[in-house]
């Protein structure tokens, strides 16, 4: 069994292959939000190692973003990671890279649904004068979402499988993935 880094020794990790602003602040949405989803769901024991998955999900993305999900998996089984994580952090990719790892995992399905779905929110977000998602409702991201040319690198594929992944409809997915990222705004 390997190891499951420290939220610390998982940043530590991040910034030594990441140093764009906009990644990192990805990264740290998409802890916020799965941390959420593990209290919400339940999983609240586990919701340091959701977190850990969120944090680093894009781990290769910044330096090897023709490898992506290929490159994290090697990187992390150089650094003793579990392979539980590498798992869950290689999903996320599922049908878009080349790694080809399935989303078994409720964890999994998750972290699959909201990262490209938190692009797209965040990207709503931004064009109202508050540029927060503390007043952002669900029909706004809904419109913005049948929008296919706003946000144009959020897969709505994507987030709409991964909905079906969770057994969820879009609007709970989105409903949900917009207080988790209130919860953890910053």
């Amino acid at each position: 069994m390997g190891k499951i880094p420290t939220r610390e020794e998982a940043w530590e990790l991040l910034t030594r292959y990441n140093q764009d602003a906009f990644h990192l602040q990805h990264a740290e949405t998409v802890e916020g939000i799965m941390r959420y989803f593990a209290r919400k769901l339940g999983y609240a024991d586990e919701e340091d190692f959701w977190g850990v998955a969120g944090l680093l999900h894009d781990l290769d993305f910044e330096k090897y973003p023709e490898e992506h999900c290929v490159k994290a998996q090697e990187i992390m089984r150089q650094e003793g990671l579990d392979e539980s994580l590498i798992h869950a952090v290689a999903s996320h990719g599922y049908g878009m890279t080349k790694a080809d790892v399935k989303p078994e995992k409720e964890m999994e399905k998750v972290l699959f649904a909201v990262d490209e779905l938190s692009g797209l929110i965040w990207a709503a977000a931004l064009i109202r004068p508050s540029k927060s998602v503390q007043d952002l409702e669900l029909k706004s991201v809904k419109k913005k979402f049948k929008d296919k040319r706003f946000a144009a690198g959020c897969s709505r594929d994507v987030i709409e499988k991964g909905a079906e992944m969770l057994g969820w409809s879009l609007d709970d997915l989105i409903s949900e993935t917009i207080l988790a990222m209130r919860s953890c705004e910053k």
